[in-house]
């Protein structure tokens, strides 16, 4: 692409674009407020958390971010975390505490947490690390965002029918689901209900003024005055058509502080360095860099300028942006991938429309609070039941059985073990039973890590690269640093003739590597690739040396 068309950043760009990212920037705005609020809902937290993580994300995140079109907040990923800190956090809490102090004590606690992920994302950024996106298998990592969705959805679930489980373990709350089914709210169920029919309704409409209406707004726009007819914001009983009594009032609504600035809660760090305080800071940390990088990588590949994200400078923003917003009583803060491509479609040109989200998410909570008070908590709950189901459809599974049966097997791991355990447990499952299933596939122990590479050139002045042993996820990192270290702009040849293995992650990760290195003048060939048979149909498949 002519360099010329791509657009300026920092002020020029402001300057030049400002009209296409005001209104991306809006259009964003309107579909993350009822997002932040839910998030925080889901997280265990105020309300007033998940918008304060949307507005320090654009506002501070959009102007350090190494991205140009990602939109930075609060995601769903991220709350099944925030929400195992507190729950952790009250088991700890000090005895003689009231239940509201307790939840003061764990949300205080848990805001330390996303201050240390802050710290380590910094050092991530400085170390470079953002090269650690290439060694977690893209079944682990589709593995965990299942596991998270299917939380989010059970969770949710009882929110949505208006019933608060008495199990306290992800495993009895997905239990729970049947009972909080027959025991339902009626009219909370109906306003679920509703929200459901437009969230999975809207977008199946092929009109185009259809396409141009955010569903979740659409759901706000329906749900609040449903909640008026129901009279929500009164305590009350009502007899349904079984006869039975319900319980109706504002704990059915959104609840916001009256003024901004009342819902700006401090950390406390006494109990940030204990065990689980240090565990959690490696999960906050380890998930929202990962998911971050992510979501940076899918976006250049939807940018229509092909610009090509900073990943250690986004690990700094990351950074910054969690010690600001936990510092100021918000949610930890990702690049969110869901709003980001939204972002791209509605035309956004630069960073700039990151930042207008974020300044119309603060001007809706201090100029229309008492509205956003007015918004049910079952909307809310409905568009993350969706959310959660999209991350975990049957889709997810089929798309990763394509992959191969290894792969579905390392997918299934990480979930079972996410759900049963706990997220890095998960995750390390996931990761030890890829290990396990490539030394079966003939991966011999000393090269799992470490990679074996020759380097030669031909009389032509070609860099011939043998490739011994094999080609895996958790050997990537090594090769990949070694081939950087070779001259751009001329034909680089990588000979697979002599590996047992090529996984499907390093073969994802190889093709990205023909790209940048051909960005750059040069010529990239893959060989001795036929020499082996995929373990699937699959496109990517790993490949496995023929007999």
């Amino acid at each position: 692409m002519d360099i010329n068309l791509i657009p300026a950043d920092g002020l020029a760009g402001l300057k030049k674009h400002w009209k296409d990212d005001l209104l991306s920037g809006f259009v964003i705005s309107l579909i993350a407020l009822p997002l932040c609020l839910g998030i925080a809902m889901a997280s265990g937290v105020p309300p007033m958390a998940g918008i304060i993580a949307g507005i320090i994300g654009g506002l501070l995140v959009s102007l350090t971010s190494g991205s140009y079109l990602t939109i930075n907040g609060p995601a769903a990923g991220l709350a099944v975390i925030v929400l195992m800190s507190m729950e952790g956090f009250k088991k700890m809490a000090p005895a003689g505490l009231t239940p509201e102090q307790i939840e003061i004590f764990a949300y205080q606690c848990t805001l330390a947490v996303g201050i240390g992920c802050g710290v380590l994302q910094l050092l991530f950024g400085f170390i470079k690390a953002g090269v650690l996106s290439n060694f977690f298998p893209s079944s682990v990592v589709h593995g965990m965002l299942a596991a998270i969705g299917i939380m989010i959805f059970a969770k949710q679930f009882h929110t949505a029918v208006g019933v608060k489980p008495d199990a306290k373990s992800m495993l009895g709350i997905i239990g729970a689901i049947p009972n909080s089914l027959l025991h339902m709210n009626p009219e909370i169920a109906i306003i679920s209900v509703v929200s459901l029919l437009i969230l999975i309704g809207l977008p199946m409409i092929k009109h185009p003024f259809a396409k141009k209406i955010p569903a979740p707004l659409l759901v706000i726009l329906v749900t609040i005055p449903l909640g008026h007819y129901f009279n929500l914001e009164s305590e009350h009983k009502y007899l349904f058509l079984d006869g039975h009594e319900y319980n109706l009032g504002p704990k059915f609504l959104v609840s916001l502080p009256e003024n901004f600035l009342d819902g700006i809660v401090l950390p406390r760090f006494d109990y940030l360095l204990t065990g689980f305080g240090i565990q959690m800071m490696i999960t906050y940390s380890l998930v929202s860099s990962l998911e971050s990088l992510l979501t940076a990588a899918a976006v250049d590949k939807l940018d229509p300028y092909k610009r090509t994200s900073n990943f250690n400078r986004e690990l700094f923003a990351k950074g910054s942006g969690n010690m600001a917003s936990s510092f100021l009583g918000g949610l930890p803060i990702i690049a969110e991938v869901v709003r980001s491509s939204a972002n791209v479609s509605n035309g956004a040109k630069t960073r700039w429309a990151n930042f207008f989200h974020g300044a119309f998410l603060l001007i809706f909570v201090v100029f229309l609070s008492s509205l956003i008070h007015q918004i049910p908590l079952a909307a809310l709950a409905s568009m993350l039941m969706v959310t959660g189901y999209r991350l975990a459809s049957p889709h997810e599974f089929s798309k990763t059985l394509h992959l191969g049966k290894e792969q579905l097997l390392i997918f299934v791991t990480t979930i079972v073990v996410t759900i049963a355990d706990d997220l890095l447990v998960g995750i390390a499952a996931g990761i030890v039973m890829k290990i396990v299933i490539h030394m079966a596939n003939g991966v011999p122990f000393k090269s799992l890590f470490k990679p074996f590479l020759t380097v030669n050139e031909d009389e032509s002045g070609n860099y011939v690269v043998d490739v011994e042993h094999s080609a895996v996820f958790s050997n990537f990192i090594g090769m990949k640093k070694q081939l950087e270290k070779l001259e751009d702009g001329r034909t680089l040849i990588l000979d697979f003739s002599g590996t047992n293995l090529v996984d499907s992650s390093s073969r994802e990760n190889f093709e990205q590597m023909k790209k940048d290195y051909e960005k750059k003048g040069g010529n990239f060939i893959l060989r001795g690739l036929d020499d082996h048979t995929p373990l699937s149909s699959h496109p990517k498949a790993s490949l496995k040396k023929k007999n």
